[in-house]
């Protein structure tokens, strides 16, 4: 934490945002009497993956942009390949290449779910948002609670293990490539990981009951912590139910009426635009029917559990309608519900994973098509933190003209901004000193939506260093810029 207080104002930084994946800040502007004025979450690292990826060889694409993240690369890698899928054309795959996606996609929700949880955010469920600093960590979950702490990397090994069988690597494999997979799964693999899917099962409904438990017995708390009214958007099947690798788009408004539904993944672009702010690497995506103001939307497991008509494996869709049940069918609010319904989720991975597990296509030796070439493809995927979209153009040689990128963090921008100012306003406004746990606070709304920084280090159009010298006062004395036009 620093303060500063060159004027009236005093701003308070959280500087780094600690148990994330990246590095991000949070800025929060208090006036004399320590009303919070403002409170934002800045992104402070820049990747601009989408500039350098042009002119290679398309092909390159799912290998190459994974690497923007250690964390959720199968994310990217997937996505890639079914945006190339369309550009080479390969309109429907063998059922071994989609299935083997498919396990490699759900053995990827697993082990980045089970991280998240275990790992990152279950010291604040476990010990307090207030407690002591030393304990808040993983560190301290294994000496208080050792066999929470097995069990979370027992559950991480194994999704990342089936990402090996899968991908060729854990982490940033190569087993998807454009019309297709490279290889098939091994009988032996297949048993291996058919050996301790029971216990897998055990320990998500474990996980699960553990979040689901901390919720409803925290309501008064969920209910003053990042719980605000939005929209949402995901994936759907043609049939209304969850489906994390593919289908068709779906957003809904707060009272879960539909803004659109059953849009295809090509045309993205007819129902969201993106803008982007000056305080920001990241950009705004929008509803473009709403407009950037009301627009704004929340994506990851929140969305898709309120989203979905349905959850297609018996043990996730019971915990579903329980989830739902807590607010009458309606779309849940709370920021804090993030941590069940990503538990719902991981139930639902394993469940999907034992049903791949037992298809023979697994074992298919058909693994790649090909068909007319075309210029332009679109791939998106649900990622473990929500929709992700990849977008390709490609000339005649074949190399990359253009890349857009909307990343799961990108879409939860404005619903982050929104939580990190609420909570701030909740706990912090007029408080007379400002405790280290009270600062946690803004930081436990910013882990519930898992968020990827790195992943969202994008902007539009050139991105220009700004200069500014101030005096001890604070008065603005020069300023001067580069790399943008007038």
């Amino acid at each position: 934490m620093s303060t500063a207080s060159p004027t009236a104002t005093k701003r308070v930084v959280i500087e780094p945002v600690t148990r994330v994946e990246g590095h991000g800040k949070v800025s929060i502007l208090l006036d004399e009497a320590n009303h919070v004025t403002q409170a934002r979450l800045h992104i402070v690292e820049f990747r601009g993956f989408e500039r350098y990826v042009q002119g290679r060889p398309y092909w390159e694409m799912p290998v190459l942009v994974q690497r923007l993240c250690g964390i959720c690369p199968v994310s990217h890698h997937l996505a890639a390949a079914k945006a190339l899928d369309v550009i080479v054309g390969a309109d429907q795959l063998p059922p071994t290449a989609e299935k083997m996606r498919r396990l490699m996609h759900y053995g990827q929700m697993f082990q980045s779910h089970a991280l998240h949880f275990f790992h990152l955010c279950s010291p604040d469920l476990l010990f307090g948002f207030d407690a002591d600093p030393a304990l808040r960590n993983v560190l301290a979950v294994a000496d208080r609670y050792p066999e929470l702490a097995v069990q979370g990397v027992m559950m991480r090994k194994y999704g990342q293990e089936i990402i090996k069988a899968t991908a060729g690597k854990k982490v940033h494999g190569t087993g998807a490539i454009p019309g297709g997979i490279n290889k098939n799964l091994s009988i032996e693999e297949r048993d291996g990981f058919l050996k301790d899917l029971a216990q897998m099962t055990e320990w998500a409904k474990g996980a699960l009951k553990i979040a689901r438990d901390y919720t409803e017995a925290n309501l008064e708390l969920a209910g003053r912590f990042g719980n605000f009214d939005s929209n949402f958007l995901t994936l759907v099947r043609e049939d209304g139910a969850m489906d994390l690798y593919d289908g068709q788009l779906r957003a809904i408004d707060a009272a879960g009426e539909p803004i659109f539904d059953q849009v295809d993944d090509q045309r993205y672009r007819d129902v969201l635009l993106e803008e982007v702010k000056d305080w920001s690497y990241m950009k705004f995506p929008f509803i473009k029917s709403i407009g950037a103001e009301k627009g704004w939307y929340r994506v990851g497991p929140l969305a898709r559990v309120n989203a979905c008509d349905r959850i297609d494996t018996p043990l996730a869709e019971a915990e579903r309608q329980t989830f739902k049940a807590l607010t009458g069918g309606k779309p849940n609010p709370m920021s804090l519900a993030y941590h069940w319904a990503r538990m719902i989720e991981l139930l639902h991975a394993v469940e999907k994973i034992g049903e791949l597990l037992h298809d023979p296509d697994l074992q298919g030796a058909d693994r790649v098509t090909r068909g007319d070439r075309r210029e332009e493809g679109v791939g998106i995927i649900e990622a473990p933190r929500g929709t992700l979209i990849h977008h390709y153009k490609v000339n005649a040689d074949d190399q990359v003209t253009m890349c857009n990128l909307i990343v799961s963090t990108t879409h939860n921008n404005t619903g982050m901004n929104r939580a990190v100012t609420d909570v701030a306003r909740e706990f912090i406004d007029g408080v007379p000193e400002i405790s280290e746990g009270l600062l946690n606070h803004i930081e436990v709304a910013v882990r519930a939506y898992d968020p990827c920084l790195s992943c969202a280090t994008h902007a539009v159009g050139q991105m220009p260093l700004v200069v500014k010298l101030y005096d001890a006062a604070g008065a603005l004395l020069d300023e001067r810029v580069k790399g943008c036009e007038a």
